[in-house]
């Protein structure tokens, strides 16, 4: 998977990798050709006392030096454009891709986990594609080129690098084998204290209104040391490599030396032969060193890259059609017929047998009791969910053969849960129509009665809205998300519970504005007061997923119980 990332995303920086490949043979060769040229200085230029030989040879080793250090940071400097550019390209797909996923999908992973696979995920397999950039052809000819040099100049110690390299290398895989279980629950950790500590912070009012910071704490100690006893698992392996890898360098030292002695003392092997072995040991030892750190990023990333590889290969269950219908910018109707949606692996439908009709310059009101999947039916129109059963069709074509961005162009979606994003009034309002003026925004402001609150703000409509609108109370950010729909002008409205947080005198003179706003367009509404639809030209009324009234109000109090016990319920509360 690890693989396949990469070779995916590496294949746009060709002449970068291939820069990096000519640049890192050539540094590699010349750091190879250095220990035989001081050989020959030892056994030649000192053994003779050739001064001009000594300095001869000695020009000739500063320039290779000099030509491997220039071509070891020219190949870094490529290898991090191609390892970064790439880490910049996933995370642009990884967005691309979530930016499609409806609700199942966002619900499947779950936002924790899609902004770790986007930020920390990348990061990981952007880090291994800088080193393998640097190390990848480096380690291996380094390693090879070694033990053939080595052998080369003294091939009566070529056991001792038989011995050692297997053992190294063997050593290195047994470790490398029990990090890769220990990153995938690391991992999985983090996830765990993005989505605590991301609830935490969002509900901060909820904990602290409860009392419940000492809970919220251990809760979050319990994440917390949880990723760090993983951490720490997979940390104890990490910092077993080095001493490994150094106990064998040595050994290895060692052994060479000792033997070496006896063989320069019997003159069947040279100084400068034994100095130039010791120094290609170094560099094996050093192209093993530099794989090991690789190798110990390797585990990690590779779970990463799943992580990420599975998002990427997630289709969104929204999916444009092939060829879509031609869309019809003027509507004829909304239609339900035998709706049903069902979410994977339930046991019963959220909605079952939706059918009803809404035309142009109507309100059409949806009513029920918690749960009976209002919001559900809403996301169905603008193909925010898509029916498992039946159809919802708009101007008689059904919407899942419509492009969405082009269905959702006609759409002004005002949600339960009305979301302000960070930078101002008016840019917020204009995420809604990007051209609109001023002027524009003022008549939607109006319309949605937050002209007043706004005027009344410092800097009005440069006034700065934090994340969320944290910054505006709850029924000022449902006003402002109503203005932002209405500055759209589509031809269909649908307000998902969007007055719930106003007092009745703003409900009224909000609905009395929307009115003549809305007379060509459709308006669906769902709402929890009566007062809100009682006017409605329809009411839907729904029960555990199932239509089970639809009408005017004065007929449904008539001709629907369940309507009706929501009519006294809230009647009896208005008395108290």
């Amino acid at each position: 998977m690890l693989i396949r990332l990469l070779r995916t995303y590496l294949a746009t920086y060709r002449r970068e990798l291939l820069a990096v490949v000519v640049l890192q043979l050539v540094a590699t060769i010349a750091m190879l050709y250095l220990p035989t040229l001081n050989a020959d200085i030892i056994d030649s230029g000192v053994a003779r006392g050739d001064t001009d030989y000594i300095v001869d040879i000695g020009m000739w080793m500063l320039g290779i030096s000099l030509v491997q250090v220039l071509c070891s940071i020219a190949s870094s400097y490529f290898g991090a454009r191609a390892s970064l550019g790439a880490g910049r390209d996933i995370r642009r797909d990884l967005m691309g891709r979530v930016s499609t996923f409806s609700a199942r999908e966002v619900g499947q992973f779950g936002a924790p986990s899609l902004i770790t696979r986007t930020t920390n995920d990348v990061q990981q397999v952007q880090m291994l594609a800088v080193m393998a950039c640097t190390i990848l052809v480096t380690a291996p000819i380094m390693c090879i080129g070694g033990i053939v040099l080595g052998l080369h100049v003294g091939s009566s110690l070529a056991w001792v690098l038989v011995v050692a390299v297997p053992v190294l290398g063997g050593s290195m895989a047994l470790i490398i084998a029990r990090m890769i279980p220990g990153f995938r629950a690391m991992q999985s950790r983090i996830d765990t204290v993005n989505r605590v500590l991301r609830e935490q912070i969002t509900g901060i009012r909820v904990v602290r209104a409860f009392v419940r910071e000492p809970y919220e704490r251990e809760r979050f100690d319990r994440a917390n040391d949880d990723l760090t006893d993983s951490a720490l698992r997979v940390g104890r392996l990490m910092a077993l490599m080095f001493p490994v890898v150094m106990l064998i360098t040595n050994v290895t030292m060692v052994a060479i030396v000792w033997f070496g002695g006896y063989k320069i003392a019997d003159g069947t092997v040279e100084i400068g032969s034994l100095t130039a072995m010791i120094s290609y040991v170094m560099q094996i030892m050093m192209a093993v060193m530099m794989a090991s750190f690789l190798a110990m990023m390797a585990p990690r990333a590779t779970v990463c890259a799943e992580r990420i590889s599975e998002v990427l290969d997630t289709e969104t269950s929204v999916s444009p059609p092939a060829k879509p219908a031609p869309f019809v910018a003027d509507p004829g109707t909304v239609e339900f017929r035998g709706a049903e949606f069902r979410y994977p692996g339930a046991d019963a439908p959220v909605l079952c047998d939706i059918s009803f009709t809404a035309t142009p310059g109507t309100t059409t009101a949806v009513v029920g009791s918690t749960g009976s999947g209002k919001t559900t039916l809403l996301g169905l129109i603008p193909r925010l969910v898509d029916v498992t059963g039946g159809a919802v069709s708009v101007g008689g074509t059904d919407v899942r053969t419509l492009d969405p961005e082009e269905l959702r162009r006609v759409i002004g979606l005002v949600p339960q849960k009305p979301y302000l994003f960070s930078g101002t009034i008016a840019t917020n309002m204009r995420y809604g129509r990007p051209d609109a003026t001023d002027d524009e925004i003022w008549e939607a402001l109006t319309v949605a009665q937050a002209a007043d609150f706004v005027r009344d703000m410092p800097d009005g409509l440069d006034t700065a809205v934090a994340q969320g609108g944290t910054t505006v109370s709850g029924g000022q950010r449902q006003r402002l998300a109503i203005a932002r729909a209405l500055i759209r002008r589509p031809n269909i409205y649908l307000f998902d519970d969007s007055f719930s947080a106003l007092d009745l005198a703003t409900d009224a003179r909000l609905r009395a504005a929307l009115r003549p706003a809305t007379t060509e367009a459709y308006v669906i509404i769902v709402a929890q007061r009566i007062s809100t639809i009682i006017d409605a030209d329809q009411i839907v009324v729904l029960e555990h997923g199932r239509v089970v009234g639809v009408g005017r109000h004065h007929d449904l109090v008539d001709t629907c119980p369940t309507y009706t016990e929501i009519v006294e319920s809230q009647m009896a509360v208005d008395a108290r």
